[in-house]
């Protein structure tokens, strides 16, 4: 599977619009990404990056980590990778579509809170 693949499972999605991040091909709606190529060196070759909330990312990670993992350079970011070789097409086109409707949202943290000195 390629980002090619991945703009067709995305193409029905409204708003949808093809662009960069980070200098990588991505996608976006409303202008703001919700998936692209990965551009940090820690990210596995054939890897994309999926926007999603953290407790989805948690749930992947642990449901089947050998298609989605985080590398240290994104785990403070509401994000989980994805091993293309891994996903099946079905599950990547729902993935697309949580992510969409988590970047859809007006108001969503897409950092992980700091915490506070105590």
């Amino acid at each position: 599977m390629t980002f090619a693949d991945v703009v067709k499972l995305a193409g029905d999605l409204p708003r949808v619009e093809r662009g960069t991040a980070y200098g990588s091909p991505a996608l976006k709606v409303d202008g703001k990404m919700f998936t692209c190529v990965p551009t940090h060196r820690s990210a596995e070759p054939n890897s994309l990056v999926v926007r999603v909330d953290f407790a989805d990312r948690d749930e992947l990670l642990a449901n089947d980590p050998g298609t989605f993992y985080l590398k240290d350079h994104y785990a403070d970011y509401a994000v989980v990778l994805v091993r293309l070789k891994k996903i099946h097409r079905d599950a990547l086109r729902d993935l697309l579509r949580m992510s969409w409707r988590f970047m859809s949202v007006k108001r969503q943290r897409v950092h992980r809170p700091k915490k506070r000195a105590q």
